[in-house]
């Protein structure tokens, strides 16, 4: 997974519905990836199964427990205020609290965290989670605990999992753990292990269960959703083992989209995140077979320029991702398409740095992701690649990066104007109370007034205006979907 939550947001505090009997407190935060707010989800569904309700106050929780992210050093750096912030609480308000890391950080930061700093009580790796209830036995007999053991099997399919903070209209359902890529900016391999797929019944009983509570969208997660490959379970990369039954019997991505998409025809199917390496005709055609799975795609390109990729060990040259992109378009001819790029990778240059832009041109992205390089401890370039970047010129590619993407942002809202599209309302629009928000297929995000409409409807709209950002309209009607 390469898409990363704005980490202005500060991470989200997370709320759930209490169970009767439960005694003690947990407060949880999340911070960086999709993948990580799904992981919390997990985390509070096995805890609640050990005495814990959640709460959104920090200084009366028996427990305290944030999911961190290792893909940039912003990142590193927030979490590590937000423990000073829980130890300070602890101190002052609640002695017998215990604070714990969880997630990425947690596998690379492990010693440091208990041994060093004893900033913690526990930390937890990623596919650990299972283990929380021994862990917590242990921080109570007065010892340091932990675990951040990668598995080969896990996937939590057999965790239902708490749905934290819903607006009860939009869900993430895990289908894939870990990541088989090796890009040489990127910790995911190394702090989440090999990659696995998750036994599409379960995947199936998951979303079924959310449309019986009423749920509208679900967005299928993964480190990279497209190698998603069930044989009967085992890592990915073992499949050439796999017996010809095994082989003959398997689900790939496009075929779990179709069992998805068939089975709740009524609910809008998003995916994140993809691998242009990975992204098969099949997954494209299904995408176009199935009204109700979203003309969206999240395809990172990280670079425009194919030596910079061979650098990156991205598997995929510049050419053969715009082909991708041309295939996509001659299929869904409105897909939406947004990316993740990195500026001032190492060795990049200003050549290269145009190759992005004129991409990027070539492309004209509806949003995107975009970052200046930060070395990250353990990965290869940190290894093998000196950050021989000034910081001065990876801040000016930025920005060029960045004021492109809003012309193109801009251009592609501008094309909505005039429309009627269909949207399922989210919210309400944070700028006005007295308007909804809610997205369109191709995941831009429309305002309209409230009327008599409520959260969970699918709405008919007609764009009047839009910003590079937001499109602007009124409701004419429902949209057929809305049951």
């Amino acid at each position: 997974m390469e898409k990363v939550i704005d980490e202005k947001k500060q991470g989200t505090k997370l709320l759930m519905d209490t169970v009767e009997g439960n005694t003690k407190k947990l407060f949880i935060e999340s911070y960086g990836c999709q993948m990580n707010f799904s992981d919390s989800e997990i985390v509070a569904s096995i805890l609640s199964e050990n005495g814990y309700n959640t709460t959104s106050q920090l200084e009366e929780a028996d427990l305290v427990l944030v999911n961190t992210c290792s893909i940039r050093d912003k990142a590193e750096q927030t979490v590590r205020k937000r423990l000073e912030k829980y130890n300070a609480v602890k101190k002052t308000h609640n002695p017998s609290m215990k604070v714990g890391v969880l997630g990425c950080m947690a596998e690379r930061l492990k010693n440091k965290f208990l041994e060093e700093e004893k900033i913690v009580d526990l930390v937890v790796g990623p596919d650990a989670y299972k283990d929380l209830p021994n862990l917590l036995s242990e921080v109570e007999e007065g010892r340091n605990a932990i675990n951040v053991i990668l598995s080969k099997e896990e996937t939590y399919g057999d965790i239902s999992p708490v749905r934290l903070q819903s607006n009860g209209v939009t869900a993430f359902v895990s289908i894939t753990r870990g990541c088989d890529n090796m890009c040489t900016f990127c910790v995911v391999p190394f702090t989440r292990g090999r990659e696995r797929s998750r036994d599409p019944q379960s995947i199936l009983e998951e979303v079924n269960d959310l449309a019986a509570k009423g749920f509208k969208e679900i967005t299928l997660l993964g480190q990279n959703v497209d190698s998603y490959l069930w044989y009967g379970g085992g890592l990915k990369k073992d499949f050439d083992k796999a017996t010809e039954m095994q082989k003959a019997t398997a689900t790939n991505f496009s075929g779990l989209l179709s069992l998805v998409a068939e089975a709740q025809p009524k609910m809008r199917i998003r995916f994140s995140t993809s691998n242009p390496q990975d992204m098969t005709m099949d997954v494209i055609e299904t995408m176009a077979k199935y009204q109700n799975i979203c003309n969206y795609i999240h395809l990172p390109v990280q670079s425009g320029s194919t030596r910079v990729l061979k650098e990156m060990n991205r598997q995929h040259t510049r050419e053969e991702y715009m082909q991708l992109i041309d295939n996509i378009k001659s299929i869904i001819p409105d897909c939406g398409i947004s990316q993740d790029i990195i500026a001032g990778f190492p060795t990049e240059t200003e050549e290269d740095h145009q190759d992005t832009l004129s991409l990027m041109e070539y492309v004209k992205y509806d949003f995107g992701f975009m970052f200046m390089y930060s070395e990250r401890p353990g990965t290869l370039a940190a290894r093998k690649l000196e950050d021989d970047i000034p910081e001065a010129v990876k801040k000016r590619r930025l920005q060029e990066i960045v004021e492109l993407q809003q012309q193109h942002s801009a251009y592609r809202t501008k094309q909505f104007v005039g429309k009627t599209l269909e949207v399922l309302i989210e919210k309400t629009s944070k700028r006005d109370e007295h308007q909804w928000s809610g997205r369109i297929p191709q995941n831009t995000v429309v305002v309209f007034p409230k009327e008599n409409y409520t959260i969970g409807d699918f709405v008919m709209v007609k764009i009047t205006d839009c910003t590079s950002a937001t499109l602007i309209g009124e409701a004419v009607s429902y949209s057929e979907n809305n049951s």
